[in-house]
């Protein structure tokens, strides 16, 4: 049932030992001796979806439809709320087919009634299915996710693929909020987004290989399948984010996420071309394991040590930091060149 894999997933992905590689190491940013800013003055804001957020950081989309994970969603709202950052649902094709596991969604929007809430489908859905999920959250956003890998390793999961493009291409024109179109964990090439753009999609969330690694949580569930040749496959996350910008469209939307976990990750990732970070599976492990404070505390360091980094770049705004010189080393060197 679906409703015991949604459980499984949160508990593999605190089992999983795997530890991919989403290349930021190779990214170096240069010391400013002489920065010329004035720290308590330093602006970490962003516009988004219409409404001026505190930080580029999103709450990315984990969980629901069970009630454990109405807990876990009902905490990361009440962080999205004192934070000012949108937050993302799980999965709502569960909530849909199923009301009693409705609340565990529309817990964000109650706790959170004015901030940003996004909801999240299948790339695969049904239009009626995605405006459904709309109208449940009173969504800002639809995140729809692309997760190929990850039902081909599942036993259970989908393996008719074909169609979804024009799937796409129907819900962007047909639903009323902005549609963002993500991976989940394995990385968006640069031909897919510029795929996705050419049917109309303005926001992309890249999703690279490093962070929360669907192969090997959906290879503990399946007794079937040995599955762990595959744990390091997908797109470093650096390498997807360094092609996505090198597609310089003025009106691309782009989302950094797969295993950013600190403070200058998430510096590298906007000065590389990201419009906005996203955290999930380092910000889930320290909600499971210290619950709602040590969640909290991990993101007020998170936050007060990006804006360190913008200080010792000599950045006082976000547009500064977009702007910020980088070199590029290692494997990630190789695999650009």
């Amino acid at each position: 049932m679906r409703i015991f894999r949604k459980q499984e997933h949160v508990e593999n992905c605190m089992k999983a030992e795997y530890q991919g590689d989403n290349l930021f190491s190779d990214v170096f940013l240069y010391n400013n001796s002489i920065p010329e800013v004035d720290f308590d003055k330093i602006d970490c804001s962003i516009e988004f979806l219409g409404k001026r957020i505190s930080y580029p950081l999103m709450i990315n989309a984990m969980t629901g439809g069970y009630e454990f994970s109405k807990k876990i969603n009902s905490d990361f709202a009440k962080l999205s709320l004192e934070y000012n950052i949108p937050m993302a649902l799980g999965s709502q094709t569960i909530a849909i087919e199923d009301n009693s596991q409705i609340t565990s969604f529309t817990i964000a929007r109650k706790e959170n009634p004015n901030g940003i809430i996004i909801g999240n489908m299948s790339a695969n859905s049904d239009l009626d299915y995605v405006k459904k999920a709309v109208d449940m959250l009173e969504a800002n956003a639809m995140q729809l996710h692309l997760n190929a890998v990850q039902e081909l390793i599942m036993d259970e999961g989908d393996r008719q693929f074909k169609g979804i493009l024009k799937n796409i291409e129907k819900i962007v024109k047909h639903i009323e909020v902005p549609i963002i179109v993500k991976e989940v964990g394995f990385g968006m090439s640069k031909d897919t987004i510029k795929t996705l753009y050419d049917i109309g999609v303005k926001y992309v969330d890249i999703s690279g290989h490093g962070g929360t690694n669907f192969i090997e949580i959906e290879d503990i569930r399946n007794p079937k399948l040995d599955a762990s040749e595959l744990y390091g496959w997908g797109i470093p996350t650096a390498l997807a984010l360094y092609e996505a910008n090198d597609l310089k469209y003025e009106d691309l939307f782009l989302i950094a996420s797969g295993g950013i976990k600190d403070a200058l990750q998430m510096a590298k990732s906007i000065a590389m071309g990201a419009n906005m970070v996203a955290v999930s599976g380092e910000l889930l492990k320290y909600l499971i394991h210290g619950e709602y404070n040590y969640a909290a505390e991990y993101l007020e360091g998170l936050l007060y040590k990006f804006k360190i980094v913008m200080a010792i770049t000599a950045c006082s705004t976000i547009e500064e930091l977009s702007k910020l010189d980088y070199k590029i080393t290692g494997r990630l060197k190789d695999l650009i060149y």
